[in-house]
């Protein structure tokens, strides 16, 4: 099974993915990740997408799919695996279903208020050791500014300061959102309500993937 997690920067994504990660097993590949470790370790392709991250606009197609990729055909993601992330639009999409078009889909789409999206990511935090990420309004670190995994000290990432988050916000809503009509008509599009505490929203898309993961092994038993 492929979940696909879209929404805009801030909404939870990666909190949600992490969460369907530990109670499911699958693998949860974050675009945002693979990206910032390839920026962090300077390779060919961090740097170029470098550039695009630190002015909040998109990284190119070219480079983002052929990290997802080299990321899917490991063994780990043979049974499933969750996007965060990726696809970003229509063309990513449809050549999603190229490299991997034998994995069923299942597509949450976690909604907030705008207004509430900038608040939410001028608060966000993340370890720059092990990637741990907080939130001074909806999940807070036991001690201020320190990881709870590994004590390291909490950072800002430099796409969410102000301007950043306005043009990440206006990028997606420019492009990424032409993906709900796409996930429509395949009927695989769930819409999730974001606002409310973190296991609310857990809740609400385990109600839907428990059924659809029982649907799907029905089916798979009936080939």
């Amino acid at each position: 099974m492929r979940i696909i997690l879209l929404g805009p920067p801030g909404c939870g994504k990666g909190t949600q993915g992490n969460l369907i990660k530990k109670k499911y097993g699958f693998p949860k590949i974050s675009t945002g990740d693979l990206l910032r470790k390839a920026v962090q370790e300077g390779t060919p392709l961090g740097k170029k997408a470098e550039v695009f991250m630190n002015q909040g606009k998109l990284v190119s197609d070219e480079i983002v799919v052929e990290m997802i990729t080299e990321r899917i055909e490991n063994v780990d993601c043979r049974e499933g695996y969750i996007l965060d992330g990726f696809p970003r639009n229509i063309v990513q999409a449809q050549t999603l279903e190229e490299i991997d078009g034998n994995s069923q889909e299942l597509v949450f789409d976690i909604e907030m208020d705008e207004r509430a999206l900038i608040n939410r990511l001028q608060a966000r935090r993340i370890c720059p050791c092990c990637g741990s990420i907080y939130n001074f309004l909806v999940r807070k670190p036991k001690r201020q500014g320190t990881c709870d995994v590994c004590a390291a000290q909490l950072i800002r990432r430099e796409d969410d300061n102000p301007e950043v988050i306005k043009e990440r916000l206006r990028v997606y809503h420019e492009k990424t959102k032409k993906l709900i009509n796409y996930y429509l008509k395949k009927k695989v599009y769930n819409k999730i309500e974001g606002t409310g505490e973190i296991d609310t929203v857990f809740g609400r898309i385990c109600a839907v993937l428990d059924k659809q993961l029982i649907k799907f092994r029905e089916d798979e038993a009936r080939r």
